[in-house]
């Protein structure tokens, strides 16, 4: 009776400490400290599925955590050597119905986080058959090309031609936003984004969204959603692509399908019609590779 009063006693302010913890969480804290603003959740249509799966993750770990170290402190509490006691306790070889159970638990827990990512994955990659808009989007090192791409009629369509980040003199590292890259997105409208690089291995990620993707030499991949709220996001690279990678930055602006489209007429009255090709690539290891090169042979 005296062990298990104690149990209760110690259960006390552990229970107490629990509930001061979770009442004082932030809105960060409870979307998991993802990154992005405290309405990351509603920036696309698949970022509240990511911010589910996420936080639900790791709550079923942290209670699994909770009754793990309870049962090493009741375990280290209740049998203790106590005073008088010599030798050793009795020894156990194996006990079956325990082993069975810290076996098939784990499993159960395994295949669960497997089922509930893959089904989330399953519909975060869905194809969308007719986007409303589709853009190539080019990582090099280090900037952003953009091509927006006119399904109907390709000989419309337009691009934007992006260079690295501009640091400010005396700064402090920081950069002219001003001059980044700027991609445009539609509100509320299917988005198609083809990803390939013109050289290294790149990874596109605008951290908003929650997502992020790899841009691999010889390789187009592809992300598809929606995106849901207006506003300027910050986006940059996140594979280690070489000496300015921390300068590989863009920026998203997700406004009006009237804006968009007009945003799309100042390039073309801008003459960047067209598309920026595989020629601009330089990547040399890649088969037919016809980036234009200089008089002494070197690419461009």
């Amino acid at each position: 009776m005296r062990s298990n009063r104690r149990i209760r006693w110690a259960a006390v302010p552990v229970a107490v400490g629990l509930v001061i913890a979770l009442a004082g969480c932030s809105q960060q804290q409870l979307n998991g400290w993802l990154p992005g603003t405290e309405q990351t959740k509603d920036v696309t249509n698949h970022t509240s599925r990511i911010v589910g799966l996420w936080t639900t993750s790791w709550i079923v770990l942290l209670a699994v955590g909770l009754i793990v170290w309870g049962l090493i402190i009741w375990a280290a509490i209740v049998y203790r050597r106590r005073k008088g006691q010599t030798g050793l306790p009795v020894q156990m070889r194996y006990n079956m119905p325990l082993e069975i159970f810290y076996t098939i638990v784990p499993l159960i827990l395994v295949l669960g986080f497997f089922a509930f990512t893959a089904k989330d994955q399953t519909a975060i990659e869905h194809e969308f058959k007719n986007p409303d808009a589709t853009i190539h989007v080019y990582g090099k090192r280090w900037g952003w090309d953009f091509n927006y791409i006119d399904q109907q009629n390709p000989d419309k369509s337009v691009y934007y031609q992006g260079i690295q980040a501009q640091e400010e003199e005396n700064a402090n590292g920081a950069v002219d936003e001003s001059l980044l890259p700027t991609l445009y997105l539609p509100k509320g409208e299917k988005v198609k984004i083809e990803l390939s690089t013109r050289d290294v291995n790149h990874s596109f990620w605008v951290i908003d969204f929650l997502y992020k993707k790899d841009m691999l030499a010889g390789k187009t991949n592809y992300e598809y959603f929606i995106p849901e709220k207006e506003g300027t996001y910050q986006g940059k690279c996140a594979e280690l692509c070489g000496e300015y990678h921390s300068l590989m930055l863009f920026q998203v602006k997700v406004v009006s399908p009237a804006k968009y489209q007009e945003y799309l007429g100042k390039l073309e009255k801008a003459g960047k019609v067209g598309l920026l090709g595989n020629e601009y690539n330089t990547n040399t290891n890649e088969p037919n590779n016809k980036a234009p090169v200089t008089a002494s042979g070197e690419n461009k």
